[in-house]
């Protein structure tokens, strides 16, 4: 497990209910956990601070308030609950009893946390894969630290993601502009080669010149250092590469 969901799991667990009611749902959510058989130190000291809600009636999902349901929730997390944050992604997943997951399914729905649900080894499993939803939810359950951290991170990816597409467009359009320059230079070359380049108009010539001195520069540094505008640039290399295929043609 991560050091974030590590850290998640205690935040979680460390959430003192108020009301007694939310006491009973959140022991009802540890499940087996609650009667003695806690998988984790964690679970096990969250059981016993809740053992004073023990003799309340039995958590009711259908007739439970939203702050009982959302407290019943975070146990069912903590004890059946599988939390995955990794630099690639994050991913929750609740295990519990076939059946059962039909209301809690459309619940989470209306509440704008929406799951998946499948049958796995005979067990119902919700799934929570995207991010910003599993922060909202994990916000609604009460954490706000890890949130935070989680929040931090998805931006930092996004950016970063940004920063990729930016920079691989700017290669791209780095490739395209060497490849072009290197077929206009081969075109002036051929052109001046059998007398062609000297019968074109003169600012056609001046570009030519511009180019063989400047290899990489942009249609925008050719414009600027010959005072003409980048329409011009452009029609004149238009210009050259037409001569270049009349000539090739013939």
């Amino acid at each position: 497990m991560s050091d974030l969901a590590t850290a998640l799991r205690a935040e979680l667990a460390a959430i003192e209910p108020a009301r007694r009611c939310c006491r009973a749902a959140e022991r009802g959510g540890l499940g087996v956990a609650a009667t003695g058989r806690a998988r984790t130190p964690l679970l096990g000291r969250l059981a016993v601070r809740l053992d004073d809600a023990a003799q309340a009636a039995p958590f009711d999902w259908t007739t439970a308030a939203e702050h009982d349901r959302l407290a019943w929730l975070r146990g069912a997390l903590l004890a059946n609950g599988s939390i995955s944050v990794t630099p690639t992604g994050t991913h929750v997943e609740l295990s519990v009893t076939p059946g059962s997951e039909a209301p809690l399914v459309a619940w989470l729905a209306a509440s704008e946390f929406p799951a998946g649900a499948r049958i796995r080894r005979g067990r119902a499993v919700l799934t929570w894969k995207s991010a910003e939803g599993i922060v909202a939810l994990l916000r609604r359950l009460g954490a706000s630290a890890v949130p935070l951290d989680m929040e931090s991170r998805l931006i930092g990816r996004s950016v970063a993601g940004q920063l990729n597409r930016v920079v691989n467009a700017e290669n791209a359009n780095l490739r395209r502009a060497v490849a072009a320059a290197h077929r206009q230079l081969a075109d002036i070359d051929s052109l001046d080669r059998r007398g062609v380049l000297r019968r074109l108009p003169r600012h056609v010539r001046r570009v030519a010149v511009a180019r063989r001195r400047a290899p990489e520069a942009t249609f925008s540094q050719l414009a600027a250092d010959l005072e003409l505008s980048r329409g011009q640039i452009q029609r004149a290399f238009g210009l050259i590469e037409s001569a270049a295929l009349h000539e090739g043609a013939e």
